[in-house]
């Protein structure tokens, strides 16, 4: 009976791992800052979308405001015009404010400027670590994003171009 014993207690330990799921890991947390959470983040957050869908990443993005206004919520209209021609919606997005929330459930900070991650640190030190601007986390300089608010829809299609240049190198480097 006791050479039987640990053998049955082994086997039992095969079935009952064969049959536990394996967890897979965590997903990359991607937050996307601008001002407003109208143009910038929410064209990043878009395309970024996109490609995860298109590649199956194991990764999830967000967009949020650093000022927040709430009597602007909705996606500049150029912004939305020109993600529709990519075949993106995004009118049913509203601003949202950047959260101590998102902060501590986040990967990644990417901010569209040096000024928005300087105030995101200021807001939030322990973010220091893990907050970029865009093309700080692709190239290692800072290049802002320039801002298109009001402005005519060319200025719009430079904004989504650069951040288009930016997005796929970004979902690469994180899902390492």
């Amino acid at each position: 009976m006791r050479n039987i014993m640990p053998a049955a207690i082994g086997f039992l330990g095969l079935i009952v791992m064969s049959v536990t799921p394996t967890l897979a890991a965590d997903p990359v947390r991607i937050a996307f800052v601008d001002t407003g959470n109208t143009g910038r983040s929410v064209t990043s957050e878009a395309l970024a979308r996109q490609i995860i869908a298109e590649k199956h990443l194991n990764v999830q993005v967000i967009s949020r405001a650093f000022d927040f206004n709430p009597y602007n919520i909705e996606p500049e209209p150029n912004a939305a015009i020109l993600l529709k021609q990519h075949g993106i919606d995004v009118s049913a997005h509203r601003a949202e404010q950047l959260t101590v929330q998102d902060i501590r459930h986040s990967s990644l900070i990417l901010t569209a400027t040096a000024k928005h991650k300087a105030g995101v640190i200021d807001a939030f030190p322990e973010a220091a670590a893990k907050t970029f601007t865009m093309s700080e986390y692709v190239t290692g300089t800072t290049a802002d994003v320039v801002d298109a608010y009001g402005k005519p829809m060319d200025v719009y299609e430079q904004v989504f171009s650069q951040i288009n240049g930016y997005i796929a190198p970004i979902l690469e480097k994180a899902s390492r």
